[in-house]
């Protein structure tokens, strides 16, 4: 009976190796792409305004429709927060998915998902973990496990009810959607797991308590993020996750500087306490302060170059639509931003002790008022080419050196 057991394990533990080696693979299959264009954002900017659900009237059915790049790089922005890289395909019929992730060991997981089309919702079909096929009754609970361990809750979305008929045509996918005075709340209740939105009402809490306790109505962003990263590092210290911690702690400053409430997420916030109104600075100026919390916020979600490509975006539209125009001051102030963000993620808990030791404004963003700003488009095309011009290229070697001889991002 001994033997028996001793030959059945060691064949359990030979399956599991074969298995192992079938799923994990040397190479990544999917290739990391940083790809995101101004022009990606124009298109992501138009669609979400033409679909607005402020502009939708309650009750009346909508129909969107996505280009498979745009759907590819929604996609592939959600994925970067879990560490994957994300292909998106769209056949007749079906929604090809396929991702890599880091494995230990210098392996790769390699996975393929093929979705048929259903009424309202893709379909699994077929899953392929590296060389080995799984089947869908498997895949299903595996797929579910990993999504609610990282805060994303598929089942919930797919409760909401919003979506009344899914087509996946060649390069195309189309839905038919009504949007009901409920659907708003439960969407923003599926988007942020409870365990987020108990993080978030933290940093919500805490930002309220020290508002409170100031006399003025103006403060330095880097006075502010100290209090907030000290928070992070106690919470981190008691067990939580820094990087959540982090992301945490800057979106909360990213909607509170913007004067956005967190309800916009998380419908329960609009009943939690509030902070004190005050304008947050820096170098002096609220905007510089908005495009370094906005991008960073950003670079911390996702670790795409997105925040890089919305920053662009922002002062191309400016040049040429009559705004404040182009400027160089604020693209830095955008890539000091960025470079916040992702240290926020890659080496979260140092930044955590560096934040809570105290910082100042020189310590965020080097000195910019010498860089040329208000720019009309004519005017910008003439002086620096363009985006990618030579001149435009000289301007922005020149803030990377700034940054880069910086303490903080070295």
């Amino acid at each position: 009976m001994a033997l028996r057991l001793v030959v059945a394990l060691l064949a359990l533990g030979v399956l599991a190796g074969l298995l192992l080696a079938l799923a994990l693979e040397d190479e990544r299959r999917v290739p990391r792409r940083d790809t995101v264009s101004p022009a990606d954002i124009d298109r992501a900017v138009a669609l979400a305004r033409r679909h607005d659900p402020r502009r939708v009237p309650m009750g009346q059915a909508r129909t969107l429709s996505m280009s498979e790049r745009d759907a590819d790089l929604l996609l592939l922005h959600a994925a970067r927060r879990f560490g994957a890289d994300t292909q998106l395909q769209l056949k007749p019929g079906h929604l090809v998915l396929q991702a890599s992730v880091k494995a230990p060991l210098g392996r790769w997981l390699n996975l393929e998902l093929v979705f048929g089309q259903a009424r309202n919702a893709p379909e699994l079909e077929s899953v392929r973990i590296g060389r080995l096929p799984l089947p869908t009754v498997l895949a299903m609970p595996l797929l579910r496990g990993y999504a609610a361990r990282h805060g994303v809750q598929p089942d919930a979305w797919l409760a909401t009810g919003w979506v009344e008929k899914l087509a996946i045509a060649p390069g195309m996918l189309t839905l038919r959607y009504r949007i009901d005075p409920q659907t708003l709340p439960r969407l923003r209740a599926a988007l942020v797991a409870p365990a987020e939105q108990q993080r978030l009402r933290a940093y919500q809490q805490h930002l309220a308590d020290w508002t409170l306790a100031q006399q003025h109505r103006s403060v330095e962003l880097a006075e502010l993020l100290v209090p907030m990263f000290a928070l992070a590092a106690q919470r981190s210290a008691a067990g939580g996750q820094a990087v959540e911690e982090n992301r945490a702690a800057l979106l909360t400053l990213a909607l509170y500087a913007s004067q956005r409430p967190l309800g916009m997420l998380v419908p329960a916030a609009y009943q939690w306490p509030k902070p004190v109104p005050m304008v947050v600075t820096l170098r002096q100026r609220h905007d510089t302060a908005l495009h370094f919390l906005v991008s960073a916020a950003i670079a911390a979600e996702d670790g795409t170059p997105l925040a890089d490509a919305v920053g662009l975006w922002k002062e191309l539209a400016d040049a040429r639509r009559g705004g404040s125009g182009f400027s160089f001051n604020d693209l830095a102030a955008d890539r000091a931003g960025t470079r916040f963000g992702e240290l926020a993620v890659h080496d979260a808990a140092r930044l955590q002790q560096r934040v809570a030791t105290g910082l100042g404004d020189a310590d965020l963003l080097p000195e910019v008022s010498d860089l040329p700003e208000n720019l009309p488009e004519p005017e910008f095309m003439a002086r620096f080419g363009g985006v990618g011009g030579a001149g435009y290229l000289r301007l922005e070697a020149q803030i990377e050196a700034r940054l880069n001889a910086m303490p903080l991002f070295r």
